[in-house]
Parts: C-alpha cells; structure tokens; sequence
C-alpha cells in the first residue's frame, strides 16, 4: 500500500484570511516503510512573511524572494502524490493550506476522505496525554535532536532523518522448504482440505 506523509509550512494560521503555504515536504512510503521517494518545495508566498512565522521556521522574505510560485510546482506535487493516502499531524490543517493553494490556481482540491490524521488518532490512542509531534517523538522514543525548527521535510516523518535501508531478503532455505514439507505431510485431514476442488 502507498501512503504519503507530509507537513507544510506556512505564512500563518488562516488560508481564509490571506495566509499562504511556502514549504511544503512529502515522504513516499510502501507498506509502512519509506522508499526513499520524497518531494519538497518552498514556494514564494507573494506577501511578506509574519515574523511570528518565521520564528517558527526560519524561513524569511529574504530565502523565499528567489522561490517559484506554488502554480509552477502544482502539476509536480499531485503527479508526486497521485491517489494515496496523505498522512499528517494535525491533517486539516496542511489540507486546508494545500487545497486552498490549489483552487487559487484552478486545480480540483484533494479528497478530504483521503486524509489520515496523527493528532487524531493520538487522541484516540492516549486520551489526556500530550499530542504534540515532540511529545509523540518522546513517547515514542523518536529521535528529534536535528528538529530546532520546524520544517516540512523533517516534521512529517522524523525518523526519516535515518537512513534509508534496502528491503532484507526473506527467503526459505531448501532445508526449511524440506522440513515444512515433511510436516505437512504428516498433517491428517488438514482444513485447507475443504476449499481444493475435488479430485
């Protein structure tokens, strides 16, 4: 199964209110496990950035006077994350920021049915504890000693920062193959039995 895990960055809280995404990181993952695919952008958010905000992320007008536009890496970004589930801490927030940046430039919003949310599954998980990403990382025993800021590639899947390994081959030796062979054959009226198609 192909998921994405992903987190933003932004000018602000409020689409709504004329705030705008300027990073944005997604991180491939195969059965739960990171392919080493990933997509990351800063975008230029035509406005100035909030100094609140950039003490957030560090990310100043300065950095961001050279970046393209969120329009010129649109078609990118949805080929990146095709259908998949998208996966984020607090989800609706990083959904509410990337669908509004893609009706600005005509492209159709993601699926909300396709957001998968941490905070909320947190909640359900540890009713009453802490839920923020650095409380999940300790809880967890996640390494965070690279997180001084936020940023989009690092917050959405922290243990990322590790490198990653190739899928360990998991293969029956033909001794095993012949051990399981003999056991099977000593197996009476086995219940697999009552699904083959008779003789």
């Amino acid at each position: 199964m192909r998921e994405i895990v992903l987190d933003t960055e932004t000018t602000g809280l409020s689409p709504a209110g004329g705030d705008r995404m300027v990073e944005i990181g997604c991180i491939e993952m195969i059965n739960r496990c990171e392919t080493g695919r990933e997509f990351h952008a800063y975008f230029h958010p035509e406005r100035p950035m909030p100094s609140e905000a950039e003490a957030v992320h560090g990310l100043s007008d300065v950095f961001l006077s050279d970046k393209p536009k969120f329009p010129e890496r649109a078609d990118e970004l949805l080929v990146f994350i095709g259908d998949a589930p998208l996966i984020a801490h607090n989800a609706g927030f990083d959904f509410g920021f990337l669908n509004h940046e893609l009706e600005r430039c005509g492209r159709d919003p993601v699926c909300l049915s396709r957001m998968i949310c941490t905070l909320v599954l947190a909640r359900s998980k540890h009713p009453g504890a802490k839920h923020s990403l650095d409380a999940l990382c300790t809880r967890f025993g996640v390494d965070r000693s690279q997180r001084i800021k936020h940023g989009a590639l690092l917050d959405p899947l922290t243990p990322a920062e590790r490198p990653v390994r190739p899928a360990r081959p998991h293969f029956a030796s033909d001794e095993e193959i012949s051990r399981h062979r003999a056991f099977v054959a000593r197996l009476t009226q086995p219940l697999w039995e009552r699904f083959l198609p008779a003789a």
